[in-house]
């Protein structure tokens, strides 16, 4: 993000978020974000109002029918002036909570147009490698602000829907995504504060042999999980001054680094929020992780050496490129997705490194089987039938 930067000392402009709405402008505004395909639309709004009368009819027609027989041959009047009101009623509250969505979509994209930022309303099933999603059915982010410079960052909140029927559970994330300069191996930071009694609050669980014990009291705030075999890259990666950042700033966050990614989550909290005190506390949190991960872009997976620096310099990437030609492109990327040049094979000045990447063993921590959630989901059971047995009769 350009200035005002995150974490910095320079203030960020969060009057938009505050300031009293030009109702002229919010008009301007809802009329480009519709023409744009990014706002509301008007069917949507006919749709959201005719499921409200449509819910209400059905009601009230249950209770008019109880007033009806109650109160006789005066119901015949009471009746439909009852419904006149709570029809009206319901219509206001409707257009009211419509009205509310609307300015919260506008301030929330002129706070990101004061901060060098853009928004979106919503994004469905975001195409993002981190543990949330490829859950459930029906993901969808919402209010996404996101930063370009010096590398791109997204702030959204995001929801995902298990089961189906009286069964189905709607599970709510915020999260904030960072793109890195290189890929690193899965490693994940199971925040101990928001744990619950059981255990992680997080949707997947790892083997335990995963976890890696680092010193000091960063134990304390996380649980590290890197891949066997990946504890000397993870000590690489996180020195003693980065552990510190992450249990000052972040340590109400659960992390995860996958791929070129790296995911804050809170879970059951939004993210994006028309409070400048919570997005202060974010820009912040942002801008101290990104003072450290310069250091991140010279990781390099020994793994990958394997490769004669011949083959590096022939054989093509994944694009069809060769890695020299790649480097040129990657030069001439946009900034918040370039990394470093890799250095040429054969140059006394830089000596052959791998390139970035990570090998087959480190892409992806190993999941574990959720034997917590299976024996309480069999003591609820079995609960259940010894109390059937004890009083069904």
């Amino acid at each position: 993000m350009t200035t005002p930067q995150p974490g910095t000392a320079a203030p960020f402009d969060a009057r938009a978020l505050t300031e009293p709405v030009d109702r002229a402008r919010l008009a301007a505004w809802s009329r480009e974000a519709r023409a744009s395909g990014q706002g509301p639309r008007v069917g949507q709004i006919v749709i959201f109002l005719v499921a409200i009368l449509f819910i209400v009819f059905i009601g009230f027609g249950i209770v008019g029918i109880f007033l009806t027989v109650a109160l006789g041959s005066s119901g015949g009047v009471v009746v439909p002036l009852l419904m006149l009101v709570v029809v009206g009623l319901a219509v206001w509250g409707g257009v009211a909570w419509w009205n509310r969505q609307l300015v919260r979509g506008y301030r929330l994209a002129g706070f990101a147009s004061a901060n060098a930022m853009s928004y979106l309303p919503e994004l469905k099933d975001p195409q993002l490698p981190g543990m949330l999603f490829d859950l459930g059915h029906g993901r969808i982010a919402t209010d996404l602000v996101r930063g370009a410079s010096p590398r791109f960052v997204e702030f959204a909140n995001f929801k995902y829907t298990t089961g189906s029927g009286k069964e189905s559970q709607t599970h709510e994330w915020g999260y904030i995504a960072i793109r890195l300069d290189v890929p690193l191996p899965n490693i994940v930071l199971d925040a101990q504060s928001n744990n619950g009694f059981f255990g992680s609050n997080l949707p997947a669980s790892y083997d335990g042999h995963q976890r890696l014990s680092l010193e000091g009291d960063f134990d304390r705030s996380f649980a590290l999980y890197c891949p066997a075999g990946y504890e000397r890259d993870a000590l690489y990666l996180f020195t003693p001054d980065i552990m510190a950042r992450f249990m000052d700033s972040a340590s109400a966050f659960d992390v995860e680094i996958v791929d070129d990614w790296l995911f804050l989550y809170a879970q059951n909290r939004q993210v994006t929020t028309l409070d400048p005190a919570v997005w202060a506390q974010m820009f912040g949190t942002v801008g101290a992780v990104l003072t450290k991960l310069q250091q991140w872009a010279r990781w390099r997976d020994e793994r990958l050496r394997a490769a004669s620096s011949v083959d590096a310099v022939t054989a093509p990437d994944e694009s069809g490129a060769s890695p020299a030609t790649a480097a040129a492109s990657a030069a001439s990327a946009p900034a918040q997705f370039a990394g470093p040049a890799a250095p040429t094979p054969g140059d006394p000045a830089q000596p052959w490194s791998p390139p970035p990447g990570v090998a087959p063993g480190g892409r992806r921590l190993k999941r574990a089987f959720p034997w917590v959630s299976v024996l309480v989901f069999a003591g609820v059971g079995i609960a259940w039938l010894v109390f059937r047995m004890m009083f069904g009769h």
